[in-house]
């Protein structure tokens, strides 16, 4: 847990001068408590586990130390691994920790998924000092031996949870064993699991635990508001009434729970809204992810759909509103969306539309943090649709005592039976006839008590 006094300034911490001119260039004057807490105890090479809440700073809190005691170097074997779980986080981490040391010499090179292989090969034949990747791609040029990782001295797991969600368990096992066993294990996450504690178990040695907060904790500058909605085209009402207001929703992040509903209400509002609206999400080529976050961060666009793939890591500025469209069934997914707004200190707004099967899931994420979130009045002028879309449709088939609802509900037609059709189905001659002559045994074991009972006779 936090202990001691918070650290006022970057100068308090004693770090290098080319660092301290880096943070002081970036606006940078106050360390957040996440980042003092972990400087001094990363800097002495143990191995860290830290909890924040997500917009605290933990990219932060672990490249300075880490950036800050990296001496310069001319090898070409990477001396730190940072694993992040997505293409995008590669980017934005890549760009950050370029920032922060400007005025250090330090290579740095990110290496991910969804583009050729061979592309990443040149880059890595010129050297680096540190190598910010995902799993799967690091694990296939470390496998084939393109990338040697001998020489790292430093792993850095972010945002562990997330990699695990994504399958990466298999790939992150065989990363390790291909690691020197002698070397300092950094692990920064918003929430912590029973699997994160086997892998923390398994790698790591008398860790340092340093939690700020609580992974439910809520920031307290996100102001939040929920709506009741009865169905998904009401939901799009709704939202295009919201986002009708230009001054107020400035720069909006939806999120939706599938890829298929998020193209769906793209399609929807694009007519409306024209370019200021975007869509992101898995499906969508590496360039065309990298280019609608770009001009989303730069305010060319106001508004962008995205999947859960967008609510953890990405450091997007001066936020607005965060919409979550539909209800997450997970209630940490909620924190992480709504960290998209209100960081660095900044107010932020959050709104989360919930149908009566998602209420069940708006409660326990109250139950997460500990506090209700207000509900406002649905707003007059917002036509209520009565169009379902085919997943709830399928809600409203009720069940059959019978079974086989889909069957028994195919039409509400009524046909009278043929005459012919109208005797009651006895069952066969056996089923009435022979059971009254052979009788079925009731348990295991009675054919041979009758047989016996048969011979006593």
């Amino acid at each position: 847990m936090s202990t001691g006094e918070p650290i006022q300034s970057f100068e308090k911490l004693r770090i290098s001068a080319s660092m301290l001119k880096a943070m002081k260039e970036l606006g940078f004057t106050k360390p957040t408590p996440i980042q003092s807490e972990s400087f001094a105890p990363i800097l002495s090479g143990k191995d860290i586990v830290g909890i924040a809440q997500t917009g605290t700073g933990k990219t932060l809190a672990y490249s300075l130390p880490i950036l800050d005691a990296l001496p310069y170097s001319e090898q070409m074997n990477p001396r730190v691994l940072i694993l992040v779980p997505t293409r995008e986080l590669v980017l934005q981490v890549v760009d950050q920790l370029e920032e922060y040391s400007k005025f250090k010499s330090v290579r740095i090179l990110g290496l991910y998924g969804g583009v050729n292989i061979k592309q990443q090969i040149e880059p890595i034949t010129q050297g680096a000092d540190v190598v910010v990747a995902t799993p799967g791609r690091l694990y296939d040029l470390a496998v084939s031996r393109i990338l040697q990782l001998k020489n790292i001295k430093q792993l850095v797991i972010d945002e562990v949870d997330v990699m695990l969600d994504l399958g990466f368990r298999f790939q992150l096992n065989n990363i390790f064993d291909l690691l020197p066993p002698r070397r300092q294990n950094i692990m920064f996450s918003a929430t912590m699991t029973t699997e994160i504690d086997l892998i923390i178990d398994e790698i790591f040695i008398k860790p340092t635990r340093i939690a700020i907060g609580f992974s439910g904790e809520p920031l307290k500058n996100i102001e939040q508001v929920s709506y009741a909605v009865p169905n998904f085209y009401t939901k799009v009402n709704l939202l295009a009434h919201l986002l009708s207001d230009k001054e107020e929703f400035k720069k909006v992040i939806v999120f939706v729970g599938t890829k298929k509903l998020a193209d769906k209400i793209f399609d929807t509002l694009e007519g409306e809204l024209g370019n200021s609206i975007s869509v992101v999400h898995s499906n969508k080529s590496q360039n065309f992810r990298i280019k609608a976050i770009e001009d989303f961060d730069s305010e060319k666009n106001r508004i962008m759909i995205s999947t859960d793939v967008m609510a953890r890591g990405l450091d997007l500025e001066h936020m607005s509103h965060v919409v979550n469209f539909d209800t997450p069934e997970f209630p940490e997914n909620y924190i992480h969306r709504i960290g998209r707004t209100g960081r660095a200190g900044r107010m932020g707004k959050s709104i989360i539309f919930f149908t009566n099967k998602e209420e069940d899931y708006k409660i326990e994420i109250e139950l997460l943090m500990n506090m209700e979130i207000p509900e406002l009045d649905f707003p007059e002028e917002v036509a209520v649709s009565s169009q379902l879309i085919p997943e709830e449709r399928k809600l409203k088939v009720a069940k059959s005592p019978h079974g086989n609802s889909a069957k028994n509900q195919k039409t509400t037609a009524y046909h009278k039976k043929a005459d012919k059709n109208t005797k009651e189905n006895l069952g066969s001659k056996w089923k009435r006839e022979g059971s009254k002559k052979y009788k079925k045994p009731q348990r295991k074991g009675d054919k041979i008590q009758n047989r016996n009972s048969k011979k006593k006779r």
